[in-house]
């Protein structure tokens, strides 16, 4: 069954429009040494920090995906026989279970669909449109422009003594479970890695507004909300017989507050090839690096 988007993937189209009006040179890049990883198959499933949207060069435009991935690096390196790249960009746990369409709204097929008994190794980066990534970082930015000191936008998602978005984080565990099994019944040899997200913000500290324009309360907020999503799916890989992916960590120094070059997550305004708040090329890098290591 094709779904339609829901309204903050049209949001995603809108930041990633205007990262390609803003966005800078692209950053060179040399795919990770190789690594023993399994070099049969090899399925790529996921969302747009799988993707790479705006990182040159695009090679699906409805799914805003790069052959400059961290999938592609690791295909690269692992020398897979063969290799299917089915990230695309604002999809959900749905969208790799029972298709929808992609930011040109054209249809797109489960991707799960593409792994088979001859897969030796999946890679699975999912969850964060599950919980509304981009309209929580728009209506961050926008709250912060009226309290840039305090906490708006925590203020916003814990109305009433409920933590919307740690809900929304505990909502999405079962989905992501979903899929797994979905993975291990469709290729039950194949070793399965789900890949955790980078950090946005600065591990610590309260940020850099209006640069990175999250009003300076709500850092420690956000930055509180992807780890707990990146628990999440360790905990939910580990109860799925898939192995986990830090790459919080390797990234931590490198968020959209450093400088152009050193960043591996761009901020709301791109100043290197990437859509707002993604992975940049470098962070691209960094990921394969991570996924390699664990294997």
């Amino acid at each position: 069954m094709i779904r339609p988007r829901p309204p903050f993937h049209r949001t995603a189209a809108r930041m990633v429009a205007f990262a390609a009006a803003t966005a800078g040179a692209l950053l060179a890049v040399t795919p990770p040494a190789s690594a023993a990883v399994p070099a049969g198959r090899y399925v790529s499933l996921g969302d747009s920090y799988a993707a790479g949207p705006l990182i040159p060069s695009q090679v699906d435009l409805n799914c805003l995906r790069s052959n400059r991935n961290f999938p592609s690096l690791v295909a690269a390196s692992a020398g897979s026989s063969s290799f299917a790249d089915v990230s695309c960009s604002g999809a959900t746990t749905d969208d790799i279970l029972s298709g929808g369409s992609g930011e040109l709204g054209i249809s797109v097929p489960p991707q799960v669909s593409a792994v088979n008994s001859a897969t030796a190794l999946v890679t699975v980066q999912i969850g964060g449109n599950d919980i509304g990534f981009s309209s929580i970082m728009t209506t961050c930015a926008q709250d912060s422009v009226n309290s840039p000191l305090g906490s708006p936008c925590k203020n916003r998602y814990t109305a009433g003594g409920t933590d919307q978005l740690r809900a929304r984080i505990d909502a999405t565990a079962p989905k992501v479970a979903a899929v797994l099994r979905a993975v291990h019944s469709a290729a039950p040899n194949a070793r399965v890695a789900v890949v955790g997200y980078p950090a946005i913000l600065p591990d610590s500290g309260y940020g850099c507004w209006p640069v990175v324009p999250i009003a300076y309360q709500d850092v420690p907020y956000l930055r509180g909300v992807e780890k707990a999503l990146n628990a999440m799916l360790a905990s939910t890989a580990g109860a799925n017989n898939a192995s986990y992916v830090d790459t919080y960590t390797p990234s931590i120094g490198h968020d959209s507050c450093k400088s152009s070059g050193t960043r591996w997550v761009e901020g709301l305004v791109p100043q290197n090839s990437a859509a707002p708040f993604h992975p940049n090329a470098a962070g691209e890098q960094g990921m394969a690096n991570a996924v390699l290591a664990q294997l």
